[in-house]
């Protein structure tokens, strides 16, 4: 699994680098044959290990990303990936480019799963963010009880342990606290749902996982799509354990 650097690390990471840099260099050691700037450097390589920028989070390297975007787009093409903007919402993430064949190029990127409940709660966060939107909430919070008691909804009616499941459920929120998705607040049980859900949690993939889902607690078995799409945006299978229905992702491992 991936270990996500939480964004006020990274700009002080990148704080520390930013003295002594010459304004505008493009020459950064010896040897540099680079074509960007620091900054551009900067935003490029931040893309790469991040499952996602948004203006929230990463201010100056979404400033930097919108003046040059067609250049960070051809460096990230050099790597077989395809940069996705959202300039409405503000967030942009990259997935893995499709050969116009159909055949698959070397990646950077790998194959994670989501769980059955990190899945559960990604799509309520979804549900949550676009019903306050439409409200006209400028900012979409939720508690973390109400994320479990959501999660324990789909527990089937043969389920007995209520204390793993609880335990899992939690382990979720963590997870996707780590991934950037929802974000602290100054309470410990209440978060902010990033504006980053909707985009990359595709809106035709909705129907199908609570689908799965349903069908799973049910023990029925769900049909498979032809093209199962991923959470963000790929061509990875999507996987079936022990019939719960978990989605691929793709996020960049980070070193």
């Amino acid at each position: 699994m991936s270990v996500e650097t939480h964004p006020e690390i990274v700009d002080e990471a990148f704080d520390e680098v930013d003295e002594g840099v010459e304004e505008g260099s493009f020459s950064l050691f010896e040897g540099d044959e680079g074509g960007l700037d620091h900054a551009q450097r900067r935003a490029l390589v931040t893309l790469v290990k991040q499952r996602f920028i948004s203006a929230r989070t990463h201010p100056r390297d979404w400033v930097v990303l919108v003046e040059h975007e067609r250049l960070i787009r051809s460096r990230l093409n050099d790597l077989f990936l395809d940069l996705q903007v959202d300039r409405a919402r503000e967030v942009a993430w990259k997935r893995q480019a499709t050969s116009e064949t159909g055949s698959r190029f070397p990646t950077l990127l790998y194959d994670a799963a989501w769980s059955r409940e990190e899945t559960i709660v990604l799509v309520h966060l979804r549900d949550r963010l676009r019903a306050g939107v439409a409200s006209g909430d400028a900012r979409v919070f939720v508690d973390r009880e109400d994320i479990v008691g959501h999660v324990a909804s789909f527990r089937p009616a043969h389920a007995t342990d209520v204390a793993g499941d609880d335990k899992r459920a939690r382990n979720a929120i963590t997870s996707i606290v780590k991934a950037g998705l929802l974000i602290g607040t100054a309470s410990e049980e209440r978060f902010e749902i990033s504006e980053a859900v909707e985009p990359l949690i595709p809106l035709e993939l909705l129907q199908e996982l609570l689908d799965a889902l349903v069908a799973a607690n049910s023990g029925e078995v769900p049909s498979e799509p032809d093209e199962p799409d991923d959470l963000f945006g790929d061509d990875a299978d999507a996987d079936q354990v022990d019939a719960d229905r978990v989605v691929a992702v793709d996020p960049a491992e980070e070193q």
